[in-house]
C-alpha cells in the first residue's frame, strides 16, 4: 500500500535478485512529451552514476555490468529528474534522449502496435542505424 510518507529514495531491497545485487526496474520517459522511451534495470551503484553525471547509467542483467546509455551508440540520455514511485521499487526518469532510444534505431523501445487480431504494426521511422 503507498503512502505519501513513505520512501523517498529507491529501496533497492524490494528489488529483482541479479549478479550485481539488488536490481530496479526502470522506466524512462522524454522529458519533453512523457513518451515512454524504454524499460530497464538499475542497481544502487548505476543510480549514484546518474545522480553524480545527470546521464542515464543502468544495469545490464544480461552483460552483468553498468551500463552508461550512448557510451558505443552516441544515443545519449540526459537526466532531467529522477522519481520514484510509492513503495520505492520503481524508478521513473525523465530525460533529454539524444538519437534513438532503441537499439533497433527507433526512438521509442514501444514502436511496436498490436492490432486486434494479433499482428503488428510498426508505428514510426527508425532515426538511426
Amino acid at each position: 500500500m503507498c503512502d505519501e510518507d513513505s520512501r523517498a529514495a529507491p529501496d533497492f531491497t524490494r528489488g529483482v535478485p541479479s549478479s550485481g545485487g539488488s536490481v530496479l526496474p526502470v522506466v524512462t520517459q522524454d522529458a519533453d512529451n512523457g513518451r515512454v522511451l524504454m524499460l530497464a534495470w538499475m542497481n544502487q551503484e548505476s543510480l549514484e552514476l546518474t545522480l553524480k553525471t545527470k546521464r542515464a547509467v543502468y544495469y545490464s542483467r544480461s552483460r552483468r555490468g553498468l551500463w552508461r546509455k550512448g557510451d558505443t551508440s552516441g544515443h545519449e540520455q540526459h537526466v532531467e529528474r529522477i522519481e520514484v514511485d510509492c513503495d520505492g521499487d520503481t524508478i521513473l526518469l525523465h530525460v533529454r534522449q539524444v538519437g534513438a532510444a532503441c537499439h533497433e534505431g527507433y526512438r521509442s523501445c514501444f514502436f511496436r502496435k498490436v492490432n486486434d487480431d494479433g499482428s503488428k504494426t510498426i508505428t514510426e521511422e527508425k532515426i538511426a542505424k
